[in-house]
């Protein structure tokens, strides 16, 4: 029989990370890593070998670990993932982080006119509903939507939503469709951007394209949010984006045109203008 060290040793051989390596196997163990590690002599049982080869096999294939687990961390929440939504990215948390800098300001300033009203949010693509429930964690007065085109996303985001006791609204459509007549105080997305011609989408094929590229340059999901932004946000309101390292530019001027002042964009931790939002003014 194969031991626990013998795995993880073919494992790296084979050219799996040892971090994924020890995760996948302390889940298919159901340990932790560290008694993994410390215990490393257990064989595998027929059964767990025949399964870790099948893990194996996937990994190296290309699938995410977090599709193998079934899980993901974003923002300090666990959030249940497969192959109906896209793995959040850790660069996706600087989008969070603004959007909640934003709920604040715009709550402080509410407060100050004597307008007790709670912020209303859209996230417009949730997926798993990262977004949107990291932000109703933040912000638990806000009022937060959350939309999407996939009713197979839409049950994940809400399995997750209900796991995590967050009481957020799910709505199936694509992007302003449907919220018709509606106003909301901050919209926030992280739209699929990737050109269709791009290499890496290669390396990326066992998540669901719809969520990684609208095809052509890689815009037009964000020309699409945008041109139907001020129709929907409340004078005052903001509009944040992610987009891909070099399309903030092109995102400023989409915002600039359509009247959105200031625009501005910030930076994630490797130094790439990842994030583009504007505020559309006050009445």
């Amino acid at each position: 029989m194969i031991t626990v060290a013998a795995a993880l040793a073919d494992a790296r051989r084979r050219g799996v990370a040892s971090l994924d390596a020890q995760l996948l196997l302390a889940r298919l163990l159901a340990t932790t890593r560290t008694r993994l590690i410390a215990h490393d002599d257990r064989p595998l049982t027929p059964v767990e070998s025949a399964l870790w080869e099948d893990w194996l096999e996937r990994r190296l294939a290309g699938e995410p670990v977090a599709y193998l687990l079934g899980e993901k961390e974003f923002h300090g929440l666990a959030l249940e993932v497969d192959r109906r939504v896209l793995v959040p990215r850790p660069e996706t948390e600087l989008l969070v982080e603004w959007a909640c800098d934003a709920i604040a300001a715009l709550a402080s300033e509410r407060s100050r006119s004597g307008n007790q009203a709670p912020i209303r949010v859209v996230d417009l693509g949730t997926g798993s509903g990262a977004i949107a429930l990291a932000l109703k964690r933040a912000h638990p007065h806000s009022e937060i939507t959350a939309t999407d085109v996939s009713a197979g996303a839409l049950a994940v985001a809400r399995r997750n939503a209900e796991r995590l006791g967050l009481a957020i609204e799910l709505v199936e459509t694509s992007w302003w469709q449907g919220l018709e007549g509606r106003r909301f105080d901050l919209a926030i997305a992280n739209p699929p951007y990737i050109a269709g011609d791009d290499p890496h989408l290669a390396t990326l094929r066992h998540e669901p394209s719809i969520a990684l590229t609208p095809g052509g340059d890689g815009l037009d999901a964000l020309r699409a949010i945008v041109a139907g932004a001020t129709a929907t946000i409340a004078p005052g309101g903001w509009l944040l984006m992610e987009h891909g390292f070099d399309q903030a530019a092109a995102v400023r001027e989409l915002l600039a045109g359509a009247g959105f002042s200031p625009v501005r964009t910030r930076r994630d931790l490797a130094g790439h203008e990842r994030a583009t939002g504007g505020r559309r003014p006050p009445d």
